[in-house]
């Protein structure tokens, strides 16, 4: 299954249906947010598409009607951290990445974002996968649960 990585999404509602748009054409079965919305608007155009949706909060994610409609409408959520499995592979997700965090252990890989930059890395046999943003530029990524590699996307424009 390919996953659509996405996060610091900060409400640019064109960039999100760019790379919504992106997902579907590639037939994605699933997208990653890791965090930083911003506004409801965000997580209504990414919840049209209706593809299941794993995501947790950034630090930018402050409106608590963000907070009542995630619990209600995707796949899986949490402010923190998320743990979850696709296809037998274990998967985290947290918007910071602090290294030697305690909840990455016994993870496959961990998809992170606050950064709006993009890297794969390895800590103690865990991939961690910083995906970019969607904000000046459209930075994201695809991971393939198949082959468990990821591909970083970058288009600088629409």
């Amino acid at each position: 299954m390919k996953i659509l990585v996405i996060g610091d999404s900060h409400g640019n509602i064109l960039n999100l249906k760019h790379v919504m748009g992106f997902g579907k054409n590639i037939k994605v079965g699933a997208v990653i947010h890791t965090g930083d919305w911003n506004n409801l608007k965000s997580l209504d155009t990414v919840f049209n598409y209706n593809i299941p949706i794993y995501t947790v909060l950034g630090n930018a994610d402050i409106d608590p009607k963000l907070i009542r409609k995630l619990n209600i409408f995707p796949k899986k959520f949490s402010e923190d951290f998320l743990k979850f499995k696709i296809d037998g592979i274990k998967i985290g997700m947290i918007h910071k990445f602090i290294i030697h965090n305690s909840l990455f252990i016994n993870q496959d890989v961990v998809f992170t974002g606050h950064y709006h930059s993009q890297k794969e890395w390895e800590i103690d046999g865990v991939k961690i996968i910083r995906c970019g943003a969607l904000e000046n530029g459209i930075n994201f990524a695809v991971f393939d649960t198949k082959t468990k590699m990821v591909e970083f996307i970058n288009h600088d424009k629409i």
